[in-house]
């Protein structure tokens, strides 16, 4: 009897232990930019069942989205990301000095640990009134331009560093490429805290004749608010937006989630997530998946930060640190 109530509380034990183990389930917080919304609404599920199948263990995934520097700021602040997923170096390079991430973190992941980026576009209301064809036009008297603010969003400091590198690319002249800048954000009459917002103000409250923003978003316009009424002109010369992404080492090591976190960023590298990348509008890094979707990715000239511009670390001194260039011409905006 006594052997047969053994046999009876191990079995109950064993229930027990695998009953506890389906429910517990590991969850990861992934930290991202304004406008990666929609992407990491299809990418998440998908690495969810992935994973699931691959190890047998349940996982759900977290979103929180905003203008780049206030994210990378609340990260900073105790925000516990497992990882984040920005669209720009100098994000990652800020959370490197804190320690919260390698210092070599673009050795972590492939293609600078960059699994896909964008360019910087211009959209105009449909038959383009005021024949806006290059950046030239957005510092003409009376154009209004939106614009998320530099200070604040990846995507501002984008088209600041767009419009930047065009005047700078014509003679290499920084007096003539800064006053350009001054122009073009003289005719800015709204600065939104990010991507989303300016977006709302140029296609819901009807404010400006020009959004600078990125190309995928451009796509998402078209699909929620109704095609034919935008229309995306592509500059002589734009920007190039890698968008990396890094693990945070010591969320994830105190909370167990380094394996997965590390297989949620490798995902974006699979095929599968690099169709969904292209999907929406993002340029993959894989050569034959952009290929297969190079017909939503017209052949556009552009450069980088680091090509024509010095790098992230002059940028952000230079031009976004508090009294910077950017600072400057806003004072005599």
């Amino acid at each position: 009897m006594t052997a047969y109530i053994v046999r009876l509380l191990s079995l109950a034990l064993s229930f027990l232990v695998i009953s506890s183990s389906a429910l517990a389930q590991t969850t990861l917080l992934n930290v991202s930019y304004d406008v990666s919304r929609e992407l990491y609404k299809e990418i998440n599920p998908a690495f969810v069942r992935a994973w699931q199948k691959k190890s047998n263990q349940a996982v759900t995934i977290n979103q929180s989205h905003g203008g780049s520097s206030k994210q990378v700021g609340a990260v900073a602040a105790g925000l516990e990301a497992d990882v984040v997923t920005m669209n720009q170096a100098s994000d990652l390079d800020f959370l490197a000095s804190k320690n919260l991430i390698v210092s070599d973190w673009r050795k972590a992941f492939p293609n600078s640990a960059a699994p896909y980026s964008s360019v910087s576009i211009l959209l105009v209301r449909k038959g383009n009134p005021k024949g806006i064809k290059n950046w030239d036009d957005l510092v003409k008297p009376g154009i209004q331009v939106i614009v998320p603010n530099p200070k604040l969003t990846g995507n501002g400091r984008y088209t600041y560093l767009a419009a930047y590198g065009y005047a700078y690319s014509q003679n290499k002249n920084e007096a003539q490429a800064r006053e350009f800048v001054r122009k073009l954000f003289a005719n800015v009459p709204v600065l939104d805290g990010g991507g989303r917002g300016a977006t709302t103000t140029f296609t819901q409250r009807g404010i400006g004749d020009v959004l600078v923003t990125f190309e995928n978003e451009a796509v998402l316009i078209e699909e929620e608010v109704g095609k034919g009424q935008f229309e995306v002109i592509y500059p002589s010369l734009t920007i190039e937006a890698p968008a990396p992404v890094a693990i945070i080492n010591s969320v994830a090591t105190k909370r167990g989630t380094t394996d997965v976190a590390k297989a949620y960023l490798d995902f974006l590298y699979s095929d599968d997530g690099q169709t969904i990348i292209a999907k929406h509008y993002l340029r993959p890094i894989n050569p034959a998946i952009f290929k297969k979707n190079a017909a939503q990715f017209p052949a556009v000239k552009t450069f980088t930060v680091d090509s024509l511009l010095g790098g992230w670390s002059k940028v952000m001194k230079e031009h976004f640190a508090d009294g910077g260039v950017y600072d400057q011409i806003s004072v005599k905006k």
